[in-house]
């Protein structure tokens, strides 16, 4: 006797899969057609099983992914929220681009998080993401400031958080959901991994929705998972869309040449300088990428 059911792939751990569906959690093994098409399922997949009796659950197919990431391995992730903080550590502008560049161009929403606003002010680094179009919040996990508006923002999403250690990951997903009793500076706590499963990814409830437990990666790996060849990388940055195509020149690479609408831009105050400088130096590393190292 067997059921089809529709589900949510939560994690893998050796060859097992467990998935959510509406009538709870199976544990599964992926059918061999997945290995001969060399597809491996990913937390996050959205997959049809079927439930056994007396024998393996099993994953029959995945449904089309609407993006994945390689490091951390996740599938159909809706926001990559980028969390820094106000000081200590002193937040990088090229490291939040390079991850605002990585999500836009995998379809994924950027949101950059700036914790510590009790500590210091975030006026100057909001207004450059703001600007930039891309959602930016203030938090503090001490007044609560902005941790509504957080909620709203990751309400029934699947939700990955990255961010270098110190600028207060945990003690923001406690402000969030106090049910989670994270230890501070160590957010897998929660989920009791052993040694052999620390680099898993895992999926579980947050928010109405989900959070992507991604133990041991920093934003180094996000950065490191993902090529940009240069022709594409002025899609990555929402506040240049505007003005692609319409530069003095159909080879205009937008670093300085002139009849550039962007360097116009720049020069007007509307695009701010050091989102130009992140681009060009991501620029002169595009040039040297090619397309059969992607």
């Amino acid at each position: 006797m067997s059921e089809k059911q529709n589900g949510l792939i939560l994690k893998g751990i050796g060859g097992f899969y467990y998935v959510e569906t509406a009538l709870g959690i199976y544990e599964c093994k992926a059918r061999g057609a997945f290995r001969k098409q060399k597809i491996t399922p990913l937390a996050g997949d959205r997959v049809e099983i079927t439930v056994n009796v007396n024998q393996e659950n099993t994953i029959d197919s995945i449904s089309e992914r609407s993006n994945f990431l390689v490091r951390p391995p996740i599938a159909n992730v809706d926001i990559m929220a980028i969390v820094v903080a106000t000081k200590e550590p002193k937040p990088s502008t090229l490291i939040i681009d390079r991850l605002t560049a990585i999500a836009v161009h995998k379809g994924i929403e950027p949101v950059v998080v700036v914790t510590k606003s009790d500590l210091a002010s975030s006026e100057e680094l909001c207004a450059i993401y703001s600007k930039a179009g891309i959602k930016t919040v203030a938090v503090s996990s001490v007044t609560g400031e902005g941790i509504d508006l957080l909620k709203e923002i990751l309400s029934g999403k699947i939700s990955v958080f990255t961010g270098n250690s110190a600028v207060g990951k945990s003690t923001l997903l406690n402000a969030l959901d106090s049910s989670l009793d994270l230890q501070t500076g160590e957010y897998s706590e929660k989920l009791g991994r052993g040694r052999h499963t620390t680099r898993q990814v895992e999926l579980f409830k947050f928010c109405g929705g989900y959070l992507a437990d991604t133990p041991g990666f920093s934003s180094l790996d996000f950065e490191k998972s993902d090529l940009i060849l240069k022709d594409e990388l002025a899609y990555c940055f929402p506040e240049f869309e505007k003005h692609l195509g319409n530069c003095k020149f159909s080879t205009c690479t937008h670093t300085c040449e002139k009849g550039c609408r962007i360097v116009e831009a720049i020069e007007a105050g509307e695009i701010p300088v050091s989102r130009h400088n992140s681009y060009k130096a991501f620029f002169e590393e595009a040039k040297n990428i090619k397309e059969w190292e992607l």
